[in-house]
């Protein structure tokens, strides 16, 4: 089993853009989003992708995930059985040490919502935080993709 740990914060500011080696865009969809389960179709850039994530710990940092890639058209016909809510964001990578931080901003209604996430080889592994990281959200489900699909940032 291929378990993701990794823990998300909220972002201060738009500096971390100056950092950033990669900026990538994401439209994704969710044709389950059930709490025991989501099932997830991205498109990054143009390359498909259908991914299952199971529950997640008690800390929220921790969860099963299973990702494969699809082929483009694939991934966009499967937008069309998805349920209301497409996500659309720009991911930045930034290399912290021997970290990298994914910094999603959210466009259409979740527009002004900039969230970091970082994976981790353990749920204990000490990262270096850049000054632009605010706020820890790992484990506040409102923050989940598969909620801001359904209650966007602009509603709160």
């Amino acid at each position: 089993m291929s378990l993701e740990i990794e823990r998300k914060f909220l972002v201060k500011n738009n500096s971390f853009k100056d950092e950033k080696h990669t900026k990538v865009y994401i439209k994704q969809g969710f044709l389950n989003s059930d709490k025991e389960r989501v099932v997830r179709v991205r498109l990054k850039n143009d390359q498909g992708y259908l991914t299952i994530k199971g529950k997640s710990n008690t800390s929220g940092t921790t969860r099963f995930e299973w990702e494969k890639k699809i082929p483009q058209k694939e991934a966009q016909d499967l937008f069309e059985l998805c349920e209301k809510g497409i996500i659309e964001k720009y991911r930045y990578l930034i290399t912290i040490g021997n970290h990298t931080f994914e910094v999603d901003e959210f466009l259409d209604d979740n527009k002004g919502l900039l969230i970091a996430e970082v994976e981790l080889s353990s749920e204990s592994e000490n990262f270096e935080k850049p000054e632009w990281l605010g706020k820890e959200v790992t484990g506040d489900i409102k923050y989940y993709n598969s909620n801001l699909s359904k209650l966007p940032f602009k509603d709160w």
